[in-house]
């Protein structure tokens, strides 16, 4: 019989690795038995904010990181504690209340996508806000989890009162001519989503662009990348500032950590990437609190810098 005798480097190899076989491979806490709270309120300055959830879905992580090594972005994962193999997304509105404007960023996707989305409305309403005293909605983008919720069950307006504001390169992206037909298979239903969606029946849009003022306090910001005319919306009140983020930024870990990584459904990955170091600069250096649409539950925080990366901090929760 042979005897294997392992060098030192082996040794060092196996040493090196072993903190990664003991991690569990995500986090172990499980799904309640019954509904969590599906509203969270706060506020920035004097304006009044309310978190809205619309629901949550899983996706594989496949999508993660695609200019990455796929084992560079497993192990970060399992070393985060996160599902190496399924990702979990919140849908986090955000409701901001100023002076007699009530302004809902994105409407989530209705009945139109995942059983476990579209609760956006029975949040609403568990908060105490009438779909009728809504008087502005900002869409992001036209992706699925953001717009298709913007028809009721019998195709009319879900806010009826409200002012519905685009930003004029989204909506002039995903009307352009012929569109369906230059995009791959899968991707034809998300743009005739989005078609049938900005086309609403009742739905008369404001188109806007950078710096656009939705009401005093409140304006838009231009963060292309993810979609080819992305939005983001600010909020100032005093001497405090937050920036719903849309899908500028979708995840919590990798985005902060790994800046540079992109996703599979970013439409331009290095524009993703070129807009999201802009917004994590600004962030860090403004103390400007974010809201994550995808960030958990209910996705507000603020960034630090840490060597050339970031970290996002999860904002305190307060009763």
């Amino acid at each position: 019989m042979t005897l294997i005798r392992p060098t030192r480097r082996d040794i060092l190899k196996v040493a090196a690795a072993m903190p990664a076989f003991a991690l569990p491979a995500h986090a172990q806490l499980g799904a309640p038995e019954g509904d969590n709270p599906g509203y969270f309120r706060f506020s920035i300055g004097d304006v009044k904010l309310t978190i809205l959830s619309d629901g949550y879905f899983s996706m594989p992580t496949t999508g993660l990181g695609v200019n990455a090594a796929r084992e560079e972005v497993e192990s970060f994962l399992k070393a985060h504690y996160l599902d190496p193999e399924q990702g979990y997304s919140h849908t986090n509105h955000l409701l901001i209340e100023t002076g007699e404007a009530k302004v809902l960023v994105d409407v989530g996707s209705g009945n139109r996508w995942f059983d476990t989305t579209g609760r956006l409305v029975e949040n609403l309403d568990a908060a105490g806000v009438g779909i009728d005293e809504i008087t502005h909605v900002v869409i992001t983008h036209a992706h699925p989890d953001h717009i298709w919720g913007i028809r009721d069950d019998f195709d009319e307006p879900l806010f009826p009162q409200a002012e519905y504001i685009m930003g004029e390169a989204e909506h002039d992206y995903w009307r352009q001519d012929g569109l369906v037909d230059r995009v791959s298979p899968e991707e034809q239903q998300f743009v005739v989503g989005a078609v049938n969606s900005i086309m609403a029946d009742g739905v008369e849009w404001t188109l806007a662009g950078e710096g656009h003022e939705v009401v005093p306090g409140v304006s838009l910001v231009s963060t292309p990348g993810h979609t080819p005319g992305h939005i983001s919306v600010r909020l100032d009140s005093g001497d405090k500032s937050l920036l719903a983020l849309g899908d500028a930024m979708s995840h919590a870990w990798t985005n902060f950590a790994h800046p540079e990584w992109f996703n599979n459904f970013d439409s331009d990955g290095p524009q993703t990437v070129a807009t999201r170091l802009r917004l994590l600069d600004m962030a860090a250096s403004e103390r400007v609190a974010l809201l994550g649409y995808h960030f958990p539950f209910p996705g507000v925080g603020h960034v630090m810098r840490e060597g050339e990366a970031y970290r996002f901090v999860p904002a305190l929760w307060q009763f």
